[in-house]
């Protein structure tokens, strides 16, 4: 099973500019497009749902309605071209501005393959849709064509088609029919041919959520970020083992990209080392003007469409979505940042802003690169990214900032490429990478409260877990620990 190499995203600008109806439209007061065009698009303006078509019927807020679709071909294994057919009904007229917007979700990639503007109705005139749901008559059946290949290297056995209306940040809201519960429509899926990845035995169950207890540094020990990861603390440092498939939880050590990450912390910092295993290590990124559709709307560089390393934080602890944070940084030191209110929650397809990229959580990070960016011609190793990210910048959410010893976040993190990519806790196909009622179990602790905690337990001798690798969790006798580090050791806290 191998990731996605190649990721089509098409930039749709999102605006109100000067409205166009076909002649004799529903909705009044709308110049008409050009008699050549409406000629054009007379093929695609029906009376009737064709016989063939399957039949469905998702209703959008009483006014439009899905009721059909084609797939071609049925089965569609990776590089194979895929023609689709939906069938839309207007009953009610709409307002200006409403537009049709398609999402491909392919299994084990983070965000969908976008085809807002692919298709005959979806060509752009100006910033609109040629023949959108806004320029609809009443009773008519309109066929939304639109073509696109699979991926080259699937990862799932199957591909989920999405389709909706919006407008700005709205959807119209699916009051019936198969839908997502965010008012997208799931109109099939496809199947790819790929097999789904088998269980291993004897590994990190696919539902397991993984716990890890992070150390803090003792005093006077630091962390220096150059990228290198040779600080001494980090040879002791809690480690997630290495990253899993997404979609299954089982082993990617096959995978075009994987990793693993370790992580300190101290009163002012989150410490963060990933090691990304690549063998093709992708810069891209050089400025928005001349990469226009790579970055997003605010200016931060997509960079989950190529190559880097991603931390997902949800710092109360809870994983419902709430005040979540996002965190890329890719091969060139170049950075991702933003904060969620809820699951996905601000965004605005296709170029964003996605959640406020205002967030800037201040941090100090390096990368080296183990290879040569950008360049086919050889093989490389591979990166490691180092980050001290300062507790302040998760005001909004933490209950505690630092967090006291004891306390509980939820986290994950991933090597990705390509809109693709491996994880510390897989999503098993509940979401994309954002799910955090996914995310991995992180708790910060202190050798004196590990001792406090046994002691009061009255586990004498007891071990208590203290690092995560590759699933199996190490156990270290609190007592031992304590007096390793020369501090005094509880009653009770082991001999």
């Amino acid at each position: 099973m191998t990731l996605l190499r190649s990721f089509s995203r098409i930039a749709f600008v999102v605006g109100l500019g000067t409205s166009f109806v076909v002649a004799g439209g529903c909705v009044g007061g709308k110049k008409q497009i050009s008699a050549e065009e409406r000629e054009r698009l007379k093929p695609y303006i029906l009376d009737a749902v064709p016989a063939d078509a399957k039949k469905t019927d998702v209703n959008f807020e009483n006014r439009v309605h899905l009721v059909g679709y084609k797939v071609e071909p049925a089965m569609a294994p990776p590089k194979t071209p895929v023609k689709i057919t939906y069938y839309w009904r207007c009953d009610e007229p709409l307002d200006d501005g409403w537009q049709l917007f398609t999402h491909v979700q392919h299994e084990g990639f983070e965000k969908p393959e976008n085809l807002d503007t692919n298709g005959p109705l979806r060509e752009l005139s100006g910033n609109r849709q040629i023949l959108g749901p806004d320029r609809w008559e009443r009773g008519k059946i309109y066929a939304d064509e639109q073509s696109f290949t699979m991926p080259e290297t699937l990862r799932g056995p199957e591909s989920t088609i999405f389709v909706g209306i919006w407008k700005g940040d709205a959807r119209l809201r699916v009051l019936s029919g198969p839908t997502d519960g965010d008012n997208r429509a799931i109109v099939t899926k496809i199947k790819t041919g790929v097999p789904a990845a088998k269980k291993e035995d004897g590994k990190r169950g696919a539902n397991d959520i993984p716990t890890m207890q992070v150390g803090k540094l003792a005093a006077g020990e630091k962390i220096v970020i150059d990228g290198k990861g040779d600080d001494k603390a980090w040879g002791a440092a809690a480690s997630t083992g290495p990253f899993v498939d997404v979609g299954t939880g089982q082993s990617a050590a096959s995978y075009p990209v994987t990793g693993s990450a370790k992580v300190l912390w101290d009163d002012e910092h989150m410490y963060v080392l990933i090691e990304v295993k690549d063998p093709d290590v992708v810069g891209y990124f050089t400025d928005k003007g001349s990469q226009p559709k790579d970055w997003t709307a605010t200016g931060l560089p997509m960079t989950w469409t190529k190559d880097t390393a991603e931390i997902m934080i949800d710092p109360d602890g809870d994983g419902d979505n709430k005040d979540y944070y996002e965190l890329q940084i890719n091969p060139q030191n170049k950075m991702f940042h933003s904060q969620f209110d809820a699951y996905n929650a601000p965004k605005t397809e296709p170029q964003g802003p996605f959640g406020h990229e205002d967030w800037d959580p201040q941090l100090k990070s390096a990368v080296v690169v183990h290879g040569t960016i950008d360049n086919k011609a050889d093989k490389d190793d591979g990166y490691t990214v180092e980050a001290a990210i300062p507790w302040k910048a998760f005001e909004k959410g933490a209950k505690n900032h630092p967090p006291k010893p004891g306390d509980e976040w939820r986290m994950n993190f991933y090597a990705m490429k390509s809109n693709g990519g491996t994880a510390w806790s897989p999503i098993l196909g509940q979401g994309n990478f954002h799910k955090s009622s996914r995310f991995g179990r992180v708790r910060w602790v202190t050798p004196e409260w590990l001792a406090s905690q046994a002691a009061d337990a009255g586990a004498a001798v007891e071990p208590v877990a203290v690092k995560v690798d590759g699933g199996a969790v190490h156990a270290v006798d609190a007592g031992a620990l304590m007096r390793r580090l020369g501090r005094p050791v509880p009653s009770g806290a082991g001999h």
